[in-house]
């Protein structure tokens, strides 16, 4: 009773004003029930996400909704817009998407509310709402985590096609980096591998894991 008491005041909205009330109504409830009860409706969650996106930074928004998921359970392996759990709503390009954290490890999936292709626009959108995060996709869905490549020893890989895209390698990774997303597409044509979209001021970026 009292870890759940301590998760309500927490990450459930409730105030210390309201601790006898929540300690009679939890005592009545299973454990389930307990924390359904003290888990703040999607309409709170994503209003404190969209203020704390605007107010600090997108990963200070991550970082409370993966600790909230966390402390709350609210990881899904299979997220949909049945909302059987809260999640992030996002609007790309006029399309309704979700985004939820599929485990403790940090990795979250974006899925849309209907069924139907995407391409790599959507995904480099998704990379600037996101930027501290690589977006890839993987078994036709698209899933986002937060990947620490700052120790690479990048070295620049020569090239004359094209000239607004630099590219470079390291013993595990191919980066390709450029103003232009469709050029950075195109080069990325030439190297085999799990890609990852990122972005970083105005450049279009994308990983290949080797």
């Amino acid at each position: 009773m009292s870890d759940m008491l301590k998760l309500a005041l927490e990450y459930g909205g409730f105030t210390s004003l309201d601790k006898v009330y929540l300690e009679s109504l939890l005592s009545t409830l299973t454990p389930e029930q307990q924390l359904a009860y003290i888990t703040p409706p999607p309409s709170v969650i994503n209003a404190y996400f969209a203020e704390i996106y605007q107010k600090q930074n997108p990963q200070a928004a991550t970082d409370y909704y993966f600790q909230l998921s966390k402390a709350l359970e609210l990881f899904q392996t299979e997220p949909s817009f049945a909302e059987k759990k809260p999640f992030v709503r996002l609007n790309l390009s006029g399309k309704s998407f979700g985004f939820a954290y599929v485990n403790e490890t940090g990795l979250a999936q974006i899925f849309p509310e209907k069924k139907g292709e995407w391409d790599s626009s959507l995904l480099f959108e998704l990379a600037q709402i996101f930027p501290h995060l690589l977006i890839y996709q993987k078994e036709e869905k698209i899933f986002a985590e937060q990947v620490n490549l700052e120790h690479q020893d990048w070295q620049e890989m020569e090239q004359e096609r094209f000239l607004l895209t630099q590219l470079a390698e390291s013993a595990d990774w191919i980066r390709i980096a450029g103003l232009n997303q469709d050029e950075v597409l195109e080069a990325a044509e030439a190297y085999p591998g799990q890609v990852y979209y990122a972005w970083s001021g105005r450049q279009a970026i994308l990983y290949i894991r080797k």
